[in-house]
């Protein structure tokens, strides 16, 4: 496959300006006047400036917020590791909406299947059906995150507004898990919160996130990609997001969802949709707070250091006994980072690949030591029958 021809380079004028000394920029490789060579990178940042999705002209006649964002993460300073990142440059648009998902989906599953992380930035949020597609020939159930203020699950309307029905429903259905994290609940139908209680996913709005952020970062970490909605920021922090809301998170508890996110073994893409420039303010803050999101997120990356294998020597295993069914539940406990996982039998009649031990937090291993199942672990059950 020739990568290199779905993509437009870095624009010249940002591969020329000079920026500080030890720059993000001098440590990454761009897409400029060449194509990066791909062998043994970990990263790859890509732009999509897609925008019908919203179905406002004015949007899709506006290119240029894929490098606002990059003129504001080329200056930031490089972290402590070693980079090996790719800037590809923007994905070049088709002549319909549905032939840039097809493009992305496509590039996507290429990036996947040599091990390297997508990173997708600008264009509306339904861009992340193109990001889910990626995986549809991968043969593995997969767990999805997303990060908005709204449950984009509407019958009607623009695609933006109904792109995660579309994801849930997509045939085939290669789908383990769907997670909401920070949505509004004035912004959200309690029909749907309902649909997703039915269907064992998981949800959770912006004040139960607040009140325990940390019980938030399993269910980050049980993600295998994340789409993550400016507007869930609110607009204060972000005035650059296509559906900007006066309340939300904070540009710093973006920031932490990152670096969980970048921690997260599993995760193998992610994609920060949902700004514009032209909505910007004049100092480009959103742009700013997207780079700094990008920063942690890479350097979470970077810290990973579970192996995931968890009858290696780097895992404590716990088993706790019950007086019900099951009448044993196993734990692990990483001796590297300290984070918890729990094992769900494997059902037979499965016909992808699945984790069977998925990530949990130490008040699940407390519950079951008080003789009680984890609501994770029935939550998980209920999903294959």
């Amino acid at each position: 496959m020739d990568l290199q021809a779905f993509f437009e380079p870095v624009p010249a004028d940002i591969l020329q300006t000079e920026f500080g000394h030890n720059a993000f920029f001098y440590h990454i490789h761009c897409h400029g006047e060449t194509f990066p060579d791909l062998q043994g990178i970990h990263l790859a940042l890509i732009g999509v400036e897609e925008y019908r999705g919203a179905e406002d002209p004015l949007l899709s006649n506006s290119p240029g917020s894929s490098q606002s964002i990059r003129k504001k993460l080329y200056p930031l300073k490089k972290g402590q590791n070693n980079y090996s990142i790719a800037d590809l440059g923007n994905l070049k648009i088709g002549t319909s909406r549905e032939e840039t998902l097809a493009l992305l989906s496509r590039v996507g599953e290429f990036l996947l299947r040599a091990q390297i992380l997508p990173i997708y930035i600008g264009g509306s949020h339904d861009l992340d059906l193109g990001q889910y597609k990626g995986y549809q020939h991968m043969k593995k159930l997969v767990s999805l995150l997303t990060v908005d203020a709204k449950m984009d699950m509407e019958d009607k309307g623009k695609p933006q507004d109904r792109h995660s029905q579309g994801i849930i429903l997509h045939e085939p259905n290669y789908m383990f898990n769907y997670c909401h994290l920070a949505y509004q609940s004035f912004l959200t139908d309690p029909e749907l919160v309902t649909t997703l209680e039915k269907l064992y996913f998981d949800h959770v709005r912006l004040g139960q996130l607040r009140d325990s952020f940390k019980e938030t970062e399993p269910l980050i970490r049980n993600a295998d990609l994340m789409s993550f909605d400016l507007c869930a920021i609110h607009s204060s922090d972000a005035p650059g997001a296509i559906e900007g809301q006066p309340f939300g998170l904070s540009a710093e508890e973006a920031c932490q969802i990152c670096w969980f996110a970048g921690m997260n073994e599993k995760l193998s893409s992610i994609g920060i949709y949902g700004y514009h420039a032209l909505l910007d303010d004049s100092r480009l803050k959103t742009a700013s707070v997207i780079a700094t999101m990008i920063w942690y997120f890479i350097e979470g990356f970077y810290q990973r250091k579970d192996s995931l294998s968890f009858r290696s020597s780097d895992y404590i295993k716990y088993t706790v006994s019950l007086d019900s069914k099951p009448s044993i539940l196993h734990f692990y406990k990483s001796k590297l980072s300290g984070k918890w996982w729990m094992e769900i039998p494997k059902n037979k009649n499965e016909k992808f690949k699945r984790d069977t031990i998925i990530p949990c937090s130490y008040q699940d291993y407390q519950t079951a030591q008080k003789g009680e199942i984890p609501e994770r672990w029935v939550n998980s059950q209920l999903k294959l029958y």
